[in-house]
């Protein structure tokens, strides 16, 4: 199965640039099982290490400085797990950052959880994605949630199994650590938001489905469709060319599942080139959200911006347009199309992949239509 995967990205490959080319190779080797290497490969380089080896190699492995450099608030690293079931069954455990603004805040903080893609860290998006510094401005938390090389030899979270998209795995663990780090750290349950990039933003869009009780809004930039698939191969159908008339169907099949769901506020970013996760995707989970949003929308027809590039002057930008539905006065669902951009995030940090530099500021966006929504408090 894994050789013909192969041999159908190769021939779609010869279609897309030279820079999407490289991003998109490893972001579909990330969907296809890895082979482990023989016990005797392994076992051939590895010698005695003496102590500075091994503190050389674990330097890499958490980066804090970097991704707060210069920001007088707090970056912590920690572990979080829950029990497992079964007498026999170990308990799963993830790492996690967080980042904490330095000022002392006369109200509970909100809360900010952030996804990485493929190929990222958690520490690679806090940089990428420069959400410690507006956290740090606007007084709110950031939880980065980091999935490991063993569960994942690419990083990325499994958005694609069914499992995963009916809530299990990864998607609970994020959930209870959400609520963890609320409770340790006297953070606002009302004002919890989740944002992610590709193979992140597709368990965010998970995540706040299954606990719209815990999420207020969501922000997916380049996010495949949702609820589609069940495997590599129909992941990588999604991807490239969405979901057909599929998409529909998962949208309602999952509100008349959930009839007491309450609608989801969301933000969709995407790039027009982006060859990894195309802009199809976009469209019909645009087209899913107004179903999710139904009883909240009261203006069926979108409001349509249209915003002009920017060269010059200090954040030059892509061209860009939204089409923005509201509840009442208050945008609930906004989707929005950049011109020029591949699967990066907008307006990031160059010195990091998947990130471009132009603008518009997809971090800025995402907060500022967080800011509108909150859940009501529980009880």
């Amino acid at each position: 199965m894994a050789k013909s995967l192969s041999s159908l990205w190769l021939k779609s490959m010869r279609r897309m640039g030279k820079a999407q080319q490289a991003q998109g190779r490893r972001l579909f080797q990330s969907l296809v099982p890895t082979v482990a290497a023989s016990p005797v490969r392994r076992a051939k380089p590895v010698k005695l290490p003496r102590p500075k080896a091994v503190k050389a190699l674990r330097k890499p492995v958490a980066p804090p400085a970097r991704a707060v450099s210069g920001l007088p608030g707090t970056w912590q690293k920690a572990y979080f797990s829950v029990p497992a079931a079964g007498q026999l069954a170990t308990a799963r455990r993830m790492l996690y950052w967080l980042y904490l603004p330095a000022a002392a805040s006369p109200a509970p903080r909100p809360l900010v959880v952030m996804l990485h893609g493929c190929q990222q860290t958690a520490t690679d998006f806090a940089i990428s994605t420069r959400m410690n510094q507006l956290a740090e401005r606007k007084g709110f938390a950031v939880l980065y949630p980091h999935q490991s090389a063993t569960a994942d030899a690419h990083r990325c979270w499994h958005w694609y199994q069914r499992a995963t998209q009916e809530g299990q795995g990864d998607v609970r663990l994020i959930a209870e650590m959400m609520a963890h780090v609320q409770v340790k750290h006297a953070l606002d349950p009302t004002r919890t938001y989740v944002a992610g990039l590709s193979a992140g933003a597709g368990l965010a869009n998970i995540l706040a489905l299954h606990y719209p009780e815990k999420v207020a809004a969501v922000g997916l930039h380049s996010a495949p469709v949702f609820g589609t698939t069940d495997s590599p191969m129909s992941a990588y159908r999604a991807m490239q060319h969405g979901a057909g008339a599929a998409h529909s169907e998962a949208a309602h099949s999952f509100t008349a599942a959930l009839p007491a769901f309450p609608g989801m506020p969301a933000i969709l970013i995407h790039g027009a080139r982006d060859a990894v996760v195309r802009r199809i995707n976009m469209t019909q989970l645009t087209e899913q959200f107004t179903i999710f949003n139904a009883a909240a929308i009261t203006r069926p027809e979108p409001v349509l911006r249209r915003y002009p590039a920017r060269a010059t002057g200090r954040h030059p930008r892509h061209a860009y347009e939204s089409a923005t539905w509201y509840a009442g006065r208050k945008p609930h669902l906004v989707s929005c199309e950049i011109e020029h951009l591949g699967h990066a995030w907008s307006g990031g940090d160059a010195s990091v992949d998947f990130s471009a530099p132009e603008g518009p500021d997809a971090t800025l966006m995402m907060w500022t239509f967080f800011a509108h929504h909150r859940r009501p408090a529980a009880g």
